[in-house]
């Protein structure tokens, strides 16, 4: 199991944490955010399940023409600025309000996702612009990096799905999801102080254990809330 070093950051708000998951089709998301949320829970804390897109009533909305690809007629930056306006309402909505009231939010994808998956077609400085429109500062203080193959991914994706239908992303070819693998790796690089990267090929139990090591030692959880 791989987890990348980083600094433990100090916190002296009673602001809430806003722990985020990226990672390509098939890397195990949900299911690793349901299992840390549960274990957060049995430490007594407070926790928001929620995604992207998603999470608000108006950005479920948005989720519905985004994944059914209604809105890929019209390009890559249409695309980009609906990401944006339902981001916009999940954090206005959802996540703010959380982590105000000092909960842990805790996130199927955020803005890395839009960096990565419409930052290839879209200019990067109206992606970040979008960003910051969208987010107004809130901003997450872990990001969780699930990394696997691409070729693993679709084809646990693929598995989930069954006879189901692939979305608009999970449709596109292995180059363009290695593609978007890489492009995650280069932002986890980019800002290790916020990202940590879990070797996602390994059972999801192992993978579960290393990312409640990264959540212990990165965002200073108390003795009393630690595991025994």
């Amino acid at each position: 199991m791989n987890v990348s070093p980083g600094a433990a950051p100090a916190f002296a708000s009673p602001r809430g944490r806003f722990v985020t998951f990226e990672g390509g089709e098939g890397a195990g998301k949900s299911s690793q955010v349901t299992r840390l949320a549960e274990r957060l829970r049995g430490r007594g804390l407070d926790v928001v399940v929620t995604r992207e897109p998603g999470g608000s009533p108006g950005a479920e909305c948005v989720r519905h023409v985004l994944l059914e690809g209604a809105a890929e007629a019209f390009g890559p930056l249409a695309e980009a600025c609906l990401f944006a306006a339902a981001r916009a309402d999940h954090v206005d909505r959802t996540i703010r309000p959380a982590l105000d009231a000092g909960r842990w939010v805790i996130s199927d994808r955020f803005y890395d996702s839009t960096r990565v998956y419409q930052g290839g077609g879209v200019a990067p400085e109206m992606v970040r612009l979008l960003e910051q429109v969208a987010v107004d500062g809130t901003r997450p203080d872990l990001t969780i990096l699930l990394d696997v193959p691409a070729e693993i991914g679709l084809a646990r994706a693929g598995a989930r799905r069954g006879e189901g239908v692939a979305d608009r992303f999970e449709k596109e070819d292995l180059a363009t999801h290695e593609r978007r693998r890489l492009a995650f790796l280069k932002l986890a690089h980019e800002e290790p102080e916020r990202f940590v990267v879990v070797d996602a090929t390994d059972d999801p139990g192992t993978v579960a254990e290393a990312i409640w090591f990264a959540v212990e030692t990165r965002l200073g959880l108390a003795p009393a809330e630690r595991s025994a």
